[in-house]
């Protein structure tokens, strides 16, 4: 089992070697994620008399009314905005989010973190972590749809999955969401924990005028990829899954090495 205190004082011990690198790799990752919500909108209907309404919508709809030619216009443009971040999202976010997890993973366990980003945009490496993470993000959404409530569940469920493209981006869409609820099953409650015990920090950020935000990110992320080790060092020691399904390797005990 895991407790708070002992992977953020992990964390700290990390960052103390490379916080400005570690905080602009997490300003990549923020940018890189994006927004996944999206909105619509509706119309309704009148009762009783409705011409007087009738004819007031229709004016302004009309040739010359106030909506029709800038209305159409800054609707497109919001149109064309949305499709251009989520592309970006998509074919670009993606991967620089898998390639700062992985960055955040080398930096835990001391190894070179070098090309983390690079390694994330390589020919089937690329194209893994798009398919990937965006059927975890087509499931999520589609939870979220059904009630907030256990689309919130299942984002925690969920959330491990870059990490895991961050060790073997080609294990497939479906072993790595399969894996990640596997890996966060019982430790949801304590994630969530997790996270609310950052909130004091942001609110700290928000007397810089929200500037100082930007500055816990680091010690934020620090601290999961601290999480996602633990959580790891589980699955493979119960069986969940193989070190070479990871891309890891592995020396006996009795050789004074182990997981390497």
């Amino acid at each position: 089992m895991w407790s708070r205190a002992e992977l953020k004082e992990k964390a700290k011990a990390v960052l103390k070697t490379n916080y400005w690198e570690a905080l602009l790799v997490s300003i990549v990752i923020a940018l890189a994620g994006g927004s996944n919500s999206g909105g619509g909108g509706g119309g309704s209907g009148g009762s009783g008399s409705t011409s007087d309404y009738s004819g007031t919508n229709s004016s302004l709809f009309s040739g010359d009314g106030i909506f029709s030619n800038w209305g159409v216009i800054l609707l497109i443009v919001l149109v064309v905005v949305v499709l251009l971040i989520l592309a970006f999202r998509v074919f670009v976010g993606y991967s620089l989010e898998v390639g700062g997890r992985r960055y955040f993973i080398k930096s835990a366990q001391y190894e070179d973190n070098k090309k983390c980003f690079r390694f994330a945009f390589q020919g089937e490496t690329y194209l893994g972590i798009v398919s990937t993470m965006f059927r975890r993000a087509v499931q999520n959404f589609l939870w979220y749809l059904a009630l907030i409530v256990p689309g919130i569940i299942k984002r925690y469920a969920y959330r491990m999955v870059p990490y895991i493209l961050a060790d073997n981006p080609n294990i497939g869409s479906k072993r790595a969401i399969e894996l990640s609820i596997e890996m966060t099953n019982g430790h949801k409650m304590n994630m969530f924990v997790l996270d609310l015990s950052f909130i004091g920090w942001y609110l700290l950020g928000l007397l810089a005028c929200c500037v100082g935000m930007v500055f816990v990110l680091p010690y934020e992320n620090a601290t999961n990829a601290e999480l996602y080790l633990v959580l790891r060092k589980n699955a493979l020691d119960t069986g969940m899954c193989r070190y070479d399904e990871l891309m890891l390797n592995y020396q006996r005990p009795d050789d004074g090495i182990g997981l390497l």
